[in-house]
C-alpha cells in the first residue's frame, strides 16, 4: 500500500500578509516628525509669550515710577501749578497730581487721605479699586514707598504706592498709581493664541507632508516586501527596482544590497539544483549497473558470481569515492577546514613531488622550488597538487612530461603543474572547475568530475585561485595560486569543479 500525502494549498504554503495596523513604519514616521514640530512649536510659542509677558511687566513697572516722579515734579516746589500759591493741604497735592498726569489705558491714579481714599482718575477700570477695602488697607497707609502685586477681582494689578506729606497738615496722604496688568497683556496673549493657532494649521500640514515624504521613502521597503513575497522556490528572478541613482543614497544602496543578495541566492540556488541533479545522476549510474548484473546473475556459476562480486564491489568503490568527495566540498565552506601553519614552501614542494611521481610512469620534471617561508595547510595544498597530479596522469600516456614547479612573489605563492597531454578547449576552460564536469577534448577520466572542483575549493578557501592556461595538442598548465599567509576563511564562498 502507498502513502499518499495530499499537496498543500496554496494558503498553507504561502502565508497570507495581514493588514498593518496603525503601527507601521510610515505612522511612527509622521507620529515622530509630529511630535518634533510639535514640541518646538509649543518651546518657541511658550519662550516668545513668556518674553512679551515680561516685557510688558518691565514696561508697567517703568511707566508707573515714571508717573511717580512726574508727581515728584510736578509738586516739589511747593506750590499748586494752577493758582501759583502754595499747597494749601495733603487733599489738594493729590487732587492736583491725579488731575495733571494722564493716566493711560489699563492705568489708574488714586489718592487717600488718612487711610481714606478721595480722589481717583477718570479712567475706566474693570473694577473698582476705591471700593476695594484689601487694596484700601493694603496701600492707603504706607509710610515708604512701595511697589507689588495685588490679585483683584479683574486679575493682578501692579502699583506704587507714595506717601504724601506737607509740613503745615499733620494729614498723612498716599499717592497710588496703578496697572491692571491682566488686561495689558491680553494683546500678548492674543498673540500666543494666535500663534497656537498657526502651529496646529502648520502641523496638519507637516503630517500631510509627512504623509506623502515618508510614502516615498519607504516604497523601496514596501517593493522589498512585494518582491519578498513573489519569490518562489522556483521563481527567484523578481528584483526590486531602484529608487534612484543618487551618489550616497541609503535607500539605493538597500536595494542594491538586497538586490545583490537576490542574485547571490538565486545562482546559490541553480548550483544547488544542479548539482543535486548531477549527483543523481552521477550515483544512479553505479547503481543501476549493480542491479543489472545482479538480475541477470546465475547463482549456480562460480565464474559468474565471483565476475559480478568484483564488479559490484568496483562500483561501491567508485560511489564510495564520490561520496567522499561531496563530503569534501561540504566541508570546504567550513571554518574548519583548513589548518593553516608556518611551512617552508621549498621543502614542501619537494615533498609533493616525492609523492606525486609514484602516480605513474611518466617523465616526471621538477622544475622551480619556491625558497621562501608562508602560512598554509600543507595538506591540503599537497590535496590539491596530488589531485593535479593525478588529472595529468589520466591525461597523458605513459612516458608523458609532466613538470611540477613553485614560485613565490607578489605575496602569494603559485604550485604549477604542467603536462603534454592533449591540452582543453578554450570553451572548457571555465566549465572544467565546475562540479561533475569534465573536458571534451582527449580522454575521457572514469572519474566523477569532482578532481578540480576540489582544487578550487582549497585554493579559495586560503584566499587564492586555481587558474589553467591550454591550447588543444599542447597540454595544460594548472596553477594553484595562494596567499603568503592564507586568508581566513569566508562563509560566502562557493567551490565547485571538475575536467
Amino acid at each position: 500500500m502507498t502513502d499518499t500525502v495530499s499537496p498543500r494549498t496554496q494558503s498553507e504554503s504561502v502565508p497570507t500578509p495581514r493588514r498593518r495596523g496603525p503601527s507601521t513604519a510610515r505612522t511612527r514616521i509622521i507620529g515622530w516628525m509630529l511630535l518634533l514640530v510639535l514640541v518646538a512649536l509649543a518651546v518657541l510659542t511658550l519662550v516668545t509669550w513668556r518674553l512679551s509677558v515680561e516685557d510688558v511687566n518691565h514696561r508697567m513697572d517703568d511707566a508707573l515710577r515714571g508717573e511717580i516722579e512726574e508727581f515728584s515734579t510736578l509738586t516739589e516746589s511747593g506750590l499748586n501749578p494752577a493758582t501759583g500759591q502754595p499747597f494749601t493741604g495733603v487733599d489738594e497735592v493729590l487732587e492736583i497730581a491725579i488731575t495733571y498726569n494722564l493716566a493711560r489705558p489699563n492705568e489708574k491714579f488714586l489718592g487717600y487721605v488718612d487711610g481714606t481714599f478721595v480722589y481717583q482718575s477718570r479712567q475706566q477700570a474693570p473694577v473698582l479699586l476705591a471700593d476695594d477695602p484689601k487694596f484700601t488697607a493694603l496701600v492707603s497707609t504706607v509710610e515708604a514707598p512701595e511697589e507689588g502685586s495685588y490679585e483683584s477681582a479683574a486679575g493682578e494689578v501692579r502699583y506704587l504706592a507714595v506717601p504724601v506729606r506737607l509740613a503745615d497738615d499733620p494729614r498723612r496722604g498716599v499717592i497710588v498709581a496703578a496697572y491692571f496688568a491682566d488686561q495689558e497683556r491680553q494683546n500678548v496673549n492674543e498673540i500666543a493664541r494666535l500663534m497656537l493657532g498657526a502651529g496646529a494649521g502648520t502641523i496638519l500640514l507637516v503630517a500631510a507632508g509627512a504623509w506623502v515624504v515618508a510614502g516615498r521613502i519607504l516604497r523601496p521597503l514596501r517593493d522589498i516586501t512585494v518582491t519578498a513575497r513573489s519569490i518562489t522556490d522556483t521563481d527567484l528572478s523578481r528584483r526590486i527596482p531602484r529608487p534612484s541613482h543618487r551618489p550616497g543614497d541609503e535607500i539605493g544602496e538597500l536595494v542594491d544590497t538586497v538586490n545583490a543578495m537576490l542574485d547571490r541566492v538565486e545562482s546559490g540556488v541553480a548550483v544547488q539544483r544542479r548539482f543535486v541533479d548531477d549527483a543523481g545522476h552521477e550515483l544512479r549510474t553505479p547503481i543501476t549497473i549493480v542491479r543489472g548484473h545482479l538480475e541477470v546473475l546465475d547463482p549456480t556459476d562460480p565464474e559468474d558470481v565471483r565476475d559480478t562480486v568484483a564488479l559490484v564491489d568496483d562500483e561501491l568503490v567508485r560511489m564510495n569515492r564520490m561520496v567522499s568527495d561531496l563530503l569534501l566540498l561540504a566541508r570546504s565552506e567550513q571554518p574548519e577546514f583548513l589548518h593553516a601553519e608556518p611551512v617552508d614552501v621549498a621543502a614542501l614542494t619537494e615533498a609533493i613531488f616525492d609523492k606525486i611521481t609514484g602516480l605513474g610512469e611518466r617523465d616526471w620534471v621538477l622544475d622551480h622550488v619556491a625558497d621562501t617561508p608562508a602560512v598554509l595547510d600543507p595538506q591540503r595544498i599537497t590535496q590539491a597538487v596530488v589531485a593535479l597530479a593525478d588529472n595529468a596522469v589520466r591525461y597523458t600516456s605513459e612516458g608523458g612530461r609532466i613538470t611540477f614547479a613553485s614560485h613565490g612573489g607578489d605575496d602569494v605563492i603559485r604550485f604549477r603543474v604542467a603536462d603534454s597531454g592533449p591540452g582543453i578547449a578554450e570553451e572548457d576552460r571555465e566549465r572544467i572547475f565546475e562540479r561533475f564536469a569534465r573536458g571534451s577534448s582527449g580522454r575521457r577520466s572514469e572519474g566523477a568530475g569532482l578532481g578540480l572542483s576540489i582544487v578550487r575549493a582549497i585554493a579559495v578557501a586560503h584566499g587564492g585561485r586555481v587558474t589553467v592556461d591550454s591550447e588543444p595538442g599542447r597540454g595544460a598548465v594548472f596553477t594553484v595560486e595562494v596567499p603568503v599567509v592564507a586568508a581566513p576563511p569566508h562563509p560566502g564562498r562557493h567551490n565547485e569543479g571538475g575536467r
